[in-house]
C-alpha cells in the first residue's frame, strides 16, 4: 500500500470514529428523555466526556467493546437510585462505567452484562449506598473471587441476592441492634 493510500485509509479511519463518537454521544443524550424524571440530565459536554472516558477505560482494561456501548444500559439501571444526584450525576457514571469493565475482566467474563450490572445495582443501593468505593473494593471484589473460584450460583438468579453468601461484614438486623441495647441498657 503506497503512502496516499495509506493517508486515505487513516483519514476515513478517523471519519468512522467521529461518527461513532457521535452517534454514542446522541443515544446517551436520548436517555435525558427517560432520566429527567429523576432530576438527571447530562449535558452535551457530559456526553463527550462519557465516550471519552469510555475509551480511556477500554485502553486501561484492554478490552474491546463491540457494538453498542454499555452506558445506555448503565444509565438506565442506576438513574433510579437515591444515591446519585444531578450534581454527581456524570462523576458517578464514569465510576460505575470503569468499575463495570474493570469487574468484566475480574470476572474472567464469566458474568454477562445484565447480571453484572443486576449485582452492582443491587449491592450499590442495599450495602454501598451509593459508596462506588465500598462497591469496587469490597463487594464485587469479593463475588469476583467467587467467580473465578467456580461459583455460578448467579446463572440462576441473574445476579439478584448473592452478596450475603460472600459478605465477610457482619450487618446489623433488628435482632441484633435490640440485643445490643439491652446490653447496653443493663
Amino acid at each position: 500500500m503506497g503512502e496516499k493510500e495509506q493517508r486515505e485509509l487513516m483519514a476515513g479511519l478517523d471519519t468512522f470514529y467521529m461518527l461513532q463518537e457521535r452517534a454514542q454521544v446522541g443515544r446517551i443524550l436520548e436517555k435525558n428523555r427517560e432520566t429527567e424524571r429523576f432530576g438527571l440530565i447530562l449535558s452535551e459536554k457530559e456526553a463527550r466526556l462519557l465516550v471519552t472516558e469510555r475509551g480511556n477505560t477500554l485502553k486501561k482494561e484492554q478490552r474491546v467493546e463491540f457494538g453498542e456501548s454499555i452506558l445506555p444500559e448503565i444509565i438506565d439501571v442506576f438513574c433510579d437510585s437515591a444515591y446519585i444526584t444531578q450534581d454527581s450525576y456524570c462523576e458517578t457514571l464514569m465510576r460505575l462505567q470503569e468499575i463495570f469493565f474493570l469487574y468484566k475482566n475480574e470476572m474472567l467474563d464469566e458474568i454477562t452484562d445484565g447480571e453484572l450490572l443486576e449485582f452492582m445495582k443491587e449491592q450499590w443501593e442495599g450495602v454501598c449506598y451509593g459508596d462506588a468505593d465500598y462497591l469496587e473494593g469490597t463487594c464485587l471484589d469479593l463475588f469476583a473471587q467467587a467467580i473465578r473460584a467456580g461459583y455460578s450460583g448467579y446463572e440462576e438468579s441473574g445476579g439478584r441476592g448473592e452478596f450475603q453468601q460472600f459478605d465477610i461484614v457482619k450487618r446489623w438486623d433488628r435482632g441484633l441492634y435490640l440485643a445490643a441495647l439491652q446490653d447496653l441498657l443493663s
